[in-house]
């Protein structure tokens, strides 16, 4: 499902996407800001692994000691659940990527 939002953007922004447009290295506007939205993503995955990150073995330390009192509450999510969400996650994300237009390459 697509959903349209509008946006504004600097000046010298919207000539930077309408010129890779004109060159033909992206066929769209949308899928300009698409491919700059996924890039976004991307980034910010790695922001959380590094908040999550144990930084001294004191950091390891409060993190394994947080998951032991959390499962000593019940909170946890058995293998299973886990891997029937990653596979859903993943096996979307690879039906999209196989519908996703290339990018027009100008030779």
């Amino acid at each position: 499902m697509v959903e349209k939002i509008s946006i504004s953007l600097p000046r010298d922004m919207v000539e930077d996407i309408k010129q890779a447009v004109d060159r033909g290295a992206y066929a769209t506007t949308s899928e300009v800001l698409r491919d700059a939205v996924r890039d976004w993503q991307k980034k910010n995955v790695v922001d959380r692994y590094e908040r999550l990150r144990a930084r001294s073995k004191a950091d390891l330390k409060r993190m394994v000691q947080e998951g032991i009192a959390s499962a000593e509450r019940g909170e946890v999510v058995s293998l299973e659940a886990v891997a029937d969400r990653l596979i859903k996650k993943y096996s979307a994300m690879a039906r999209a990527e196989k519908k996703k237009p290339t990018k027009r390459r100008k030779t």
